[in-house]
């Protein structure tokens, strides 16, 4: 298989705006990955399938990561006059001090394609997207028109991030009911405590459906003696 950097210089010849990133991987598998521009995503994955030397013709995996709000702590030299007394005498001197400025780096949504060729016999490629924010922001258009294993996998990040998948042929919850509110795999994910105790070998599950049902009992007791009053 070509290089990640080579398939990048064929996608950019190929499609005029590619937009494509490098991303490398520092870790032991130096696995490393493109990033696609959400406007050309298509485009790219259907040079990546239909182009004879590359031939990616099989999607093995979709997954999501949440990339949570981030503060970032950054160490900056600030030049300023300070007013010092030498042998009496009020002078203005510069100083230089180390400051720590503080700010906030939005988070986002990335999703990750594996790709695979079985006519060439080569991979993965690794393709990533990533989303503008993860609120109000949080659409990429749906591979599944290239790659028909997307559907299934895609619905599930839709599911488990909240991940919108435009051009999708049937985007809806796979794995939680329709009714079902927020998104369980972000990582700002707060479990509901409103089960109601199962039979099960898993202590902690039991010990949180004996505090649900504790509150519940203070609670009601507490309204009936409102009541009584």
């Amino acid at each position: 298989m070509k290089s990640v950097e080579e398939i990048k210089s064929a996608i950019e010849a190929a499609v005029p705006g590619a937009g494509v990133e490098f991303v490398p991987n520092p870790g032991p598998a130096v696995q490393h990955s493109l990033r696609m521009a959400p406007q050309s995503a298509v485009a790219v994955a259907k040079f990546l399938r239909d182009d004879a030397g590359l031939a990616f013709d099989f999607l093995s995996n979709v997954t999501g990561v949440d990339w949570p709000d981030k503060e970032i702590a950054e160490k900056v030299k600030v030049t300023r006059k300070v007013t010092k007394t030498a042998e009496g005498v009020e002078q203005q001197v510069e100083e230089t001090v180390e400051e720590t400025h503080k700010h906030l780096e939005p988070g986002f949504l990335e999703v990750v394609y594996h790709l695979y060729s079985v006519a060439q016999r080569h991979g993965p490629l690794v393709l990533r997207m990533r989303t503008v924010n993860r609120t109000d922001q949080v659409e990429l258009p749906s591979l599944t028109p290239i790659w028909r294993s997307a559907e299934f996998q895609e619905r599930e990040v839709f599911d488990l991030y909240g991940v919108i998948f435009t051009g999708h042929p049937d985007l809806r919850r796979i794995l939680m009911w329709d009714g079902f509110k927020d998104h369980p795999m972000r990582k700002d994910y707060v479990e509901p405590d409103d089960f109601e105790y199962e039979p099960t070998a898993h202590d902690e599950v039991l010990r949180r459906a004996q505090e649900h049902k504790n509150r519940e009992q203070a609670t009601g007791n507490g309204e009936q003696e409102s009541a009584g009053a």
